[in-house]
């Protein structure tokens, strides 16, 4: 199968996970991906939180589907030299160091420019270039917290909180590959490449700009209708944390089901869509709600939403997750189970799309990891084990031109 980004070369600059997660997406949909590491060493994570001794971490193996490795030290003139020849005959450069590593590495935008007019050189950053904190190093939580998101999560009654899902590093990684496929569409028009970034703060911001909407509806009318601090509660003048609130305006909760004593996830949210009052009503056998004008708007509703929660959580106090569900999901309810990443790991309808997938990998064996969560009708990317640290360095290298004399040399020299 002829894959869409066949052809395009990509240097790999990154490491941890914002990056390598923007790259093995790309690798995933055909492009020609190289990781550029350090000898002997390598991407960080091949060795962070192992669970086996001596073989790449499943943060790394996760992380770096579909690529090849290329072991250089790029400190030294010879490792220089090669990444001179890779730049040459590249598309994509993408990186994530520190501010002003690549100049000083000797490969200014001018010097790649130099090198390849139609370079595109995509870089991960953690504030936007010219704010105030763009000298700042920062992580996944501390993204987290600049951009918005952690200031919104959690109970009115306890401190802000970090998301389990990587809205830093991943989701600035998907926001850079995005960058990246338009300068490539852009460049078809121009013939020349240009610099993209994604910052992990602005990454962040892009997915609370509904929190962004609250801010800005807080400071026209004092309060916010579908937060449960309304009608009875407290509102300062900044969007408050709202618990499990849903955040589009249709109230939602988190509620027990079967098992909740011992089982931390026997649970479901629930949602209650305007629209869907009725059926929700007929479901929990509460016809009489229907046309009542204490419960038929959702402003009649609001002072009572927690009552309400409460009288579905005592309908469904005996039945499992599932079997809740599957009672609102034929009265078209909007509502899941809280599952678990053991559940997720297991559930066959994820396998069966290819959002779960088993690899086999030449060290560890078989593991799983996350397959593309974008689905295509004339194309499945294929999920391929992640390189051994310097596995493709021969075949790179003859690819550039090295003879086997040569590259011999070039090993002995970073091996000193």
């Amino acid at each position: 199968m002829s894959m869409p980004l066949e052809g395009i070369k990509i240097i790999d600059f990154t490491h941890v996970q914002a990056g390598p997660a923007c790259t093995q997406m790309l690798a995933w949909f055909g492009a020609d991906v190289i990781k550029i590491e350090r000898p002997g060493a390598g991407d960080v994570t091949r060795s962070q939180l192992r669970d086996i001794p001596g073989v790449d971490a499943l943060y790394f193996t996760m992380l770096n589907s579909n690529k090849k490795s290329l072991t250089l030290d790029t400190k030294k003139p010879e490792g220089k030299e090669v990444l001179e020849k890779l730049i040459r005959e590249s598309d994509v450069l993408v990186e994530n160091f520190a501010p002003g590593a690549l100049d000083r590495m000797g490969f200014s935008w001018e010097r790649i420019q130099e090198l390849n007019p139609r370079m595109i050189l995509a870089s991960v950053k953690g504030f936007s270039e010219g704010h105030h904190y763009e000298d700042l190093k920062v992580y996944e939580n501390v993204a987290q917290c600049a951009g918005g998101a952690a200031s919104t999560t959690g109970f009115w009654d306890g401190p802000p909180t970090v998301s389990g899902a990587a809205l830093g590093d991943s989701n600035t990684g998907m926001h850079l590959a995005i960058g990246i496929l338009t300068a490539l569409m852009g460049r078809q028009k121009t013939g020349r490449g240009q610099k993209v970034s994604a910052s992990m703060q602005d990454a962040v911001l892009n997915l609370t700009r509904v929190k962004l909407r609250d801010q800005q509806r807080l400071d026209k009318v004092g309060f916010l209708e579908e937060y449960p601090q309304y009608p009875n509660g407290k509102f300062t003048d900044v969007v408050p944390r709202g618990g499990n609130a849903g955040g589009g305006g249709q109230p939602g909760w988190v509620l027990k089901c079967k098992g909740w004593e011992t089982d931390p996830n026997a649970y479901i949210y629930f949602t209650i869509q305007s629209h869907a009052w009725g059926q929700i009503c007929k479901a929990l056998g509460k016809e009489e709600w229907i046309d009542d004008p204490a419960y038929n708007t959702p402003i009649a509703r609001q002072d009572k939403i927690f009552d309400i929660f409460a009288f579905i959580e005592d309908f469904i106090k005996d039945k499992t997750k599932f079997e809740a569900v599957d009672i609102f999901r034929k009265f078209d309810i909007p509502c899941a189970p809280v599952l678990s990443m053991k559940e997720i790991a297991e559930d066959e309808s994820l396998r069966k799309s290819g959002s779960i997938v088993e690899v086999e990998h030449k060290e560890r064996g078989k593991y799983l990891t996350v397959g593309s969560p974008i689905k295509f009708s004339e194309l499945t990317p294929e999920i391929k084990a992640s390189p051994l640290l310097g596995e493709h360095t021969d075949e790179v290298l003859k690819r550039l031109g090295y003879s086997d004399e040569q590259i011999a040399a070039l090993h002995a020299q970073q091996a000193v």
